[in-house]
């Protein structure tokens, strides 16, 4: 006979069941209808679906913490972007400068991040060897180049200015005035695009956190980058020139919030513990926390630049809570079976209520 690793999780055999090789039990031999009448037939109880051995349904993304890192940067980068075409417009040069060069610096280290779970990056390249406008990660692949093309050329400018037009550019410096415009454009309309293509990336898996809020997420996504770019900006910028990053900070900490609170009750109910309780759970909790308090000093003592700068640490702090949350509560969801399968015999049994019989999913009737 052989032994499995799984034999410990197989019930009892009863007794007087005919064994291979052994004695039949003693008393009248049993049929049952679905016997063809010439052997015996196990008689099983009946038994209620869970998943194999209580082994995982769905298999948990082999991500680890620089794809949140990614995340988080990419929101920060999308967001600055935006901010520094805001700037350009109403003339404030520093927070011009500052939000480019933030842009650039996020989206750099964000690649990198990326490029570092990936594990070799000619498989970043690989991914824009085609566009499929119906894969997530393939269009969110190129948004992410060409994103980096505008914002680079934006900081580039930048960089110019600030060392005098020192730059070794030669006729390429005749360039610079379309550069300045047009990068800088190039990346503001690039960047909500950045900032919320990962939750859609996210919310198109199977993971059961991510797809059962997928409707909600990009929203939660946008608004905390536009939380924590302008979180960066009350930090590195002064106060006479961060009226729009104010604005924008405060709109995202509002956003953040209210999105959130409509995606966990959007949720399914099972799925939803994901994010209440633990280590997520206090993560984001925390990060309501902060949104709160550092929306609440960019309105109130937003033109002091003691209090702005700790209303940008506390935005950008909520910001990355919120990404590594939701993150967490993804993989943690993939472990257990229970919020994939109760989740999916209450959506059939909703159908079944509606008289829906005649879908794909085999039920007994």
């Amino acid at each position: 006979m052989t032994t499995s690793d799984f034999d410990a999780f197989r019930p009892p055999e009863p007794e007087g069941r005919r064994r291979r090789g052994g004695a039949r039990g003693t008393g009248q031999r049993r049929r049952t209808s679905g016997g063809d009448g010439g052997r015996e037939m196990p008689m099983v109880p009946e038994v209620e679906f869970e998943s194999y051995y209580g082994r995982p349904v769905v298999k948990a993304p082999p991500w680890g913490e620089e794809i949140p890192a990614y995340l988080f940067l990419g929101g920060v980068a999308g967001g600055s972007a935006l901010l520094a075409a805001g700037a350009q417009f109403t003339r404030r040069p520093r927070l011009r400068r500052n939000s480019r060069l933030s842009a650039l610096g996020a989206i750099g280290v964000g690649s990198l991040a990326l490029v570092a779970d990936l594990g070799r990056p000619e498989r970043f390249l690989n991914m824009l060897r085609t566009f499929k406008v119906t894969s997530p990660m393939s269009v969110g692949s190129w948004i992410l180049a060409t994103f980096s093309v505008g914002a680079g050329a934006a900081a580039a400018v930048e960089v110019d200015r600030m060392t005098g037009s020192r730059l070794p550019l030669g006729p390429l410096r005749s360039l610079l005035p379309t550069v300045d415009v047009g990068g800088g454009i190039w990346a503001a309309v690039l960047g909500a695009p950045l900032a919320a293509y990962t939750a859609v990336l996210l919310g198109d898996t199977a993971t059961p956190t991510w797809n059962a809020a997928h409707n909600e997420l990009p929203f939660v996504f946008v608004s905390s980058a536009a939380m924590a770019s302008g979180g960066l900006a009350l930090l590195t910028t002064p106060t006479d020139e961060t009226a729009p990053a104010r604005v924008l900070a405060v709109l995202g900490a509002a956003g953040d919030v209210a999105a959130s609170k409509v995606m966990h009750r959007n949720m399914d109910p099972v799925v939803a513990e994901t994010l209440h309780h633990g280590k997520v759970g206090k993560m984001l909790r925390a990060s309501e926390i902060l949104a709160v308090v550092g929306g609440l000093g960019a309105v109130m003592g937003g033109r002091h630049r003691g209090v702005a700068a700790v209303s940008g640490l506390c935005l950008l702090g909520s910001s990355a809570l919120t990404r590594f949350g939701i993150f967490e509560a993804g993989i943690e969801s993939a472990k257990d079976p229970r919020y994939t399968i109760e989740p999916q015999k209450r959506r059939l049994a909703a159908r079944r209520a509606a008289g829906i019989t005649d879908d794909s999913i085999t039920t007994v009737r």
